[in-house]
């Protein structure tokens, strides 16, 4: 693409532009029709896909769409659109890494011309429109899309592994701690994994984890709690101070997680300084909970202003909005975190919040079949990542209560799942494509959403004994598997989902009544017992067998616990310090990943 301009074409099109300049940027939403104006009307679709969070974004609208040439040059030869990408996970899934805000313009044909990430300036982007103006033609920021064709085999190779971990181990910040140099958050995938392994007794791997979860804590707001987005220039004391649902779960879920494991009172307090955001800032009166928390008041008062306040400060300036959205998606992984928290605290009032929201979700956003829709109305859809989310949400509220009531969702959500698959492989991010021509004509089918799948389908599988569930997990980590190899990046969900397939996850039974005193003892010390990847179960016989009889336990006339690992199963334990060595006996037994190559 040119970065040439033809003074007579654009002095032409700025004088066109002129009349609609002074009413601001005309936006109009997505719609299937979008590109039939725009080919009808010879425009180029310009998308700037946004979080109302964002605060970058806000700076974008007060600057560069303010500015007058960038509206003259829009109103000239563009249909400029914007879009909320919580509200649209199609669209945001498939541009997620490019924002936020993520710029994208195409053709009136729907081919992509330049795909930009973050905040443009007001002179950049009106050199972009006018350079596009001139030569349509795709720029670098496009590339060409690589064709996957799935591996034969659902398992990596033993060189595939030893890259991915080697870029694994080279993407972390020795001084600082974390995966990544420039903005410093936790990834989750990355924790997870050196979790996993600090499990086992890597050394490094605690080192990692523990520096990083210590220099995490930077980023809790320490006046109402909850977690701000990241922070950048590689420190992690320049925070940026959207407060994100994703971030909420996935830092409640590791710190008490890592509390579970290292008994460290700083994690126990960051679990709770984010359970207590949650309850307070981010859960509607109806059970369920919002998408977000603005970085900023207004244009005026940024965040690092609002937030260097106290409460009395900050309440008396006024509350940044909230987006008070109710997705199916975010819900549920605000209920994992809650179960996760709930597990090693056992406070009831976070469990509670979390079957609210469960029940809240079950009866306003479930879809025949199993699977859930995103928002009350949805364009497009329906999303993978909505039943995704939920899915393994429900299992975790099984592993948590022993109801298998929550069991039965799970199975139900796991079918609908299977309806996203694509025989030609993997599986697609909706069932519905963004439009009916050019990039956007074929369902979007991202790596990360792989890897989802092909864990909660895993789980599935252990929790049930059906090997369609099995197959399903296989033929999304085949397509992961070949995807990884042409993606020059740190991947540890890929190498999470390859280890979960292999091996067996911890597993424990308690056998015995759910209303004997000795048996909801030995279940609430299972639930707090360190293992992330863990299958739990509360077989009481009055219920019948449980869904997946691959072990036979017997009655024994009291509340018993076993544990089972690589197909060996304990002796009964029947208290907390005969479970608890039995568990850490178990764990000796189970394979390494790298052994089984």
């Amino acid at each position: 693409m040119k970065l040439v301009r033809l003074a007579v074409f654009a002095v032409a099109a700025l004088a066109a532009g002129s009349a609609h300049a002074s009413d601001g940027v005309k936006w109009s939403e997505w719609s299937d029709d979008l590109f039939t104006r725009a080919a009808a009307e010879q425009r180029f679709v310009i998308l700037d896909l946004e979080a109302v969070w964002c605060h970058w974004c806000h700076v974008m609208e007060k600057t560069t769409y303010a500015d007058p040439q960038v509206k003259d040059l829009l109103a000239s030869k563009y249909l400029p659109v914007r879009v909320d990408q919580d509200a649209n996970p199609d669209l945001s899934s498939r541009y997620g890494d490019w924002g936020w805000p993520a710029t994208i313009v195409f053709g009136p044909d729907g081919t992509e011309i330049a795909k930009l990430r973050g905040y443009i300036e007001p002179e950049r982007m009106q050199a972009l429109l006018k350079a596009i103006i001139d030569d349509p033609s795709p720029g670098p920021s496009v590339g060409e899309a690589f064709e996957v064709k799935p591996s034969a085999s659902a398992f990596l190779s033993k060189q595939q592994r030893a890259e991915l971990t080697k870029n694994f181990d080279e993407s972390y910040d020795e001084k600082l701690g974390g995966w990544g140099e420039n903005q410093k958050f936790i990834d989750a995938d990355s924790l997870d994994l050196a979790i996993t392994r600090a499990e086992a007794g890597d050394a490094i791997a605690i080192k990692r984890a523990r520096q990083t979860l210590d220099a995490a804590i930077a980023l809790i707001d320490p006046v109402w709690g909850g977690v701000y987005q990241y922070s950048e220039a590689g420190s992690w004391s320049k925070q940026h101070f959207e407060k994100i649902m994703s971030f909420q779960a996935q830092y409640l879920r590791q710190y008490s997680q890592a509390y579970a494991l290292w008994k460290d009172p700083k994690y126990l307090k960051a679990a709770r300084d984010i359970e207590r955001y949650l309850a307070a800032f981010l859960s509607g009166p109806e059970g369920a909970f919002y998408v977000s928390q603005d970085a900023d008041l207004d244009h005026d008062t940024d965040g690092h202003k609002y937030y260097a306040l106290d409460d009395a400060g900050r309440r008396k300036l006024g509350m940044p909005r909230i987006d008070r959205n109710l997705y199916a998606r975010e819900n549920g992984w605000a209920i994992s975190a809650l179960a996760a928290y709930y597990n090693v605290t056992n406070d009831a009032k976070a469990l509670a919040m979390a079957e609210r929201a469960a029940k809240w979700v079950n009866a306003n956003r479930a879809l025949p079949n199993g699977g859930f829709s995103h928002g009350e109305k949805d364009r497009g859809g329906p999303f993978l990542g909505d039943t995704l989310a939920m899915g393994q949400a429900l299992l975790d509220l099984y592993a948590a209560t022993g109801n298998r009531e929550w069991l039965t969702s799970a199975a139900k959500a796991g079918d609908f799942v299977a309806t996203f698959r694509d025989e030609a492989g993997g599986f697609v991010t909706s069932r519905t494509a963004e439009g009916k021509t050019g990039v956007l004509a074929k369902p979007a089918k991202l790596l990360d959403d792989q890897v989802q799948v092909a864990r909660f389908m895993n789980l599935l599988n252990r929790y049930y004994g059906d090997e369609t569930y099995r197959e399903h997990a296989s033929h999304a980590m085949r397509y992961a598997s070949s995807a990884s190899a042409e993606m020059m990046r740190p991947l540890p969900g890929v190498l999470l989902a390859d280890e979960e397939l292999a091996i067996e996850p911890t597993h424990m039974t308690i056998v015995g009544h759910k209303d004997a005193p000795r048996a909801q003892a030995l279940h609430t010390l299972a639930r707090a017992l360190p293992a992330r990847y863990k299958r739990l179960e509360w077989l009481d016989l009055r219920e019948g067998k449980l869904p997946n009889p691959d072990v036979e336990y017997p009655d024994l006339g009291e509340p018993a616990a076993f544990a089972c690992s690589n197909r060996i199963c304990s002796f009964p334990s029947f208290n907390a310090e005969e479970l608890q060595a039995t568990v850490k006996q178990m764990a000796k037994l189970k394979p390494s990943r790298a052994a089984m190559n």
